[in-house]
Formats: C-alpha cells, sequence, structure tokens
C-alpha cells in the first residue's frame, strides 16, 4: 500500500550485510529510503568498524525486533594484541603498549577457556548505556569515566581461528548485551599484554544467518529496476521467531484473542513465548502463555497482514 505522502506501508525484514564506516542508522536510513517505507528500525546496533548482520524491520515487524535485540549472536573478530586504546578498537588512540611476541597458543587457549560461560563484564564507557540520561560515550567524548557496574553475561563458543603475529582471529557466540571489545581488552589483560578490535563482523542474529544477507549494492540495483523488485528481499516478520512453538487459533478465539482477551487454546504449550496464527495460516502476532494455562495476546499485527 502506498500513502498519498509517497511512502509505503510495508512489512518484513531485510537482512542486510553493513559495510564498515558507517553507523548502523545511516544503514538503517539508506534502506529505508529505498523502499519508500513509512516505519522502519533496526535491531542491535553495529559500530561504524563492524561489519555483517543487520536485521532491519519495516513495518509491523518492528513489533518483533525486541525478540532480535534479545537474540543470541555470533562474531568473527580480528583482535591485536600488546596495544590498549581509548575505545577498545581501532578508532581509538593507544593509551598503552606491551610486548606481545611471547604469547604461546596453549596460554591463548587457556584464556580462552576463562572466558568462555556465564561471565561478568563491565561495560565501556564508549557505548550507548546510559549513566544520569547521558550515553556513556558522549561522557567518554568529553573525557569523563564514571564508575560502571559489572553484568553478567554469557559467551556460549570461543574459538581460536588464527593467529599470525600480535593479530589472533576468533570467533564467539555470546548472549544479548555481550561488549565483543570489552571481551578482546578482558583477554589481552589476562595474557598480560592488552588488546583491542581492528576488525569485527557479525554472521549471526537469532535464527539468521550469514548466507542470507542482502548488501547495499544489490538493494541499490535492484531500486534501479522499480521499487517493486525490492520485495523480493523482504523476508516474512514471523521468520524473526522461527524456532517458536506455533499456536493455531480457530475464527473465534483469534476474534477473542484480537479484543485483548487471553484464551484457551487445545494442545498448545504449557508455558513461555509463541508464535499466535489464524485458521488459515496467516500470522496474527506473538503470545505468552499464562500460568493458568490461557494464551495471552502480547504483539498483534495490524489487521493481521502477511
Amino acid at each position: 500500500m502506498t500513502r498519498r505522502s509517497g511512502l509505503r506501508e510495508i512489512d518484513g525484514i531485510v537482512l542486510l550485510d553493513k559495510p564498515v564506516g558507517i553507523t548502523s542508522n545511516a544503514a538503517l536510513q539508506t534502506v529505508k529510503r529505498l523502499y519508500r517505507a513509512r516505519k522502519a528500525g533496526h535491531t542491535g546496533s553495529l559500530d561504524p568498524l563492524a561489519s555483517g548482520l543487520l536485521p532491519l524491520c519495516f513495518g509491523d515487524a518492528t513489533k518483533v525486533s525486541a525478540f532480535l535485540l534479545d537474540a543470541d549472536k555470533r562474531y568473527r573478530v580480528a583482535v591485536k594484541l600488546g596495544v590498549k586504546t581509548t575505545t577498545g578498537d581501532a578508532e581509538g588512540e593507544i593509551i598503552s603498549t606491551r610486548p606481545a611476541n611471547g604469547i604461546a597458543p596453549a596460554d591463548l587457549q587457556a584464556a580462552l577457556v576463562r572466558f568462555t560461560g556465564a561471565i561478568q563484564q563491565v561495560p565501556p564507557m564508549h557505548s550507548a548505556i546510559k549513566f544520569q540520561g547521558q550515553p556513556l560515550y558522549k561522557l567518554a567524548r568529553r573525557g569523563i569515566e564514571v564508575e560502571r557496574q559489572a553484568r553478567p553475561v554469557v559467551v556460549h563458543e570461543l574459538h581460536l581461528l588464527a593467529c599470525k603475529g600480535d593479530v589472533v582471529e576468533l570467533e564467539a557466540a555470546c548472549s544479548k548485551g555481550t561488549y565483543i571489545r570489552t571481551l578482546a581488552e578482558d583477554i589481552g589483560e589476562s595474557l598480560g599484554t592488552g588488546a583491542h578490535v581492528v576488525a569485527l563482523r557479525r554472521i549471526s542474529t537469532g535464527p539468521f544467518r550469514a548466507e542470507q544477507m542482502t548488501t547495499l549494492a544489490q538493494l541499490e540495483a535492484a531500486a534501479v529496476e522499480g521499487i517493486e523488485s525490492l520485495d523480493r528481499f523482504l523476508l516474512p516478520m514471523e521468520t524473526a521467531l522461527e524456532q517458536w512453538p506455533e499456536v493455531c487459533l480457530s475464527d473465534d478465539l483469534a476474534f477473542y484473542l484480537r479484543q485483548g482477551q487471553a484464551v484457551f487454546v487445545p494442545r498448545a504449550p504449557t508455558q513461555g513465548w509463541v508464535k499466535l496464527r489464524t485458521a488459515d495460516r496467516r500470522f496474527l502476532g506473538v503470545g505468552r502463555v499464562l500460568d493458568d494455562g490461557r494464551v495471552a495476546p502480547k504483539r498483534l499485527i495490524s489487521g493481521c497482514r502477511e
């Protein structure tokens, strides 16, 4: 549907391969303009230094974006040992250097084991976390550092891919809220060398994988063919919930659920989040199973559009 303003009502998810050198919001705005979309948002920022999987949600798909924010992520990262920077990555100023040529592979593997599993992590100053209403990165730019509380995160996997001189390549699978820059710095400190990130690429978010990504160049080429050509890159919004159990509702149950009422559904799961579908298999939204077994609506899409 196109409004008189020229903006389109579209629903779906584009899995963008964000290039290095631009912010996540700049990438979002570029794609939003190509689609002439009325409503869009991204799920989980990538720093300008980072590239890779950035899901962009359009229209009603923004209602499931929070679940992608909460999803586990997987990264490939290149870490330079021996050099510590103000930001934890190559964009910061060097604040210390230490020799890093005596690190044995066995020492490196042992360090990775120590940072696998449930760990505590102090968020970096160069982050969007707020202190007294101000993002930390704004304070950091003014040379102000404040005390941050350590937060629990989970590093599900941490693998050594390659070691070339003082640059180590790793693959990490982790929970939401994990800062890869901080992980690299902490590994460097445990080795006595310090470290910073020189390259970072996200290769998965929740159910989405790198092989599904689309580049800006592909989208721009499709836009030249005509705006409808872009729509082939849109994934249905429910693909963000691929691993969730599904509940099919009769017409009557769907009616009451759309009114905001919790309903009893035969053979529904007994707990947790669920995908909701109508009797004719249209995606209705997201629900949660209550303690008494009823399914309550939590995020319903407008007019049950597909």
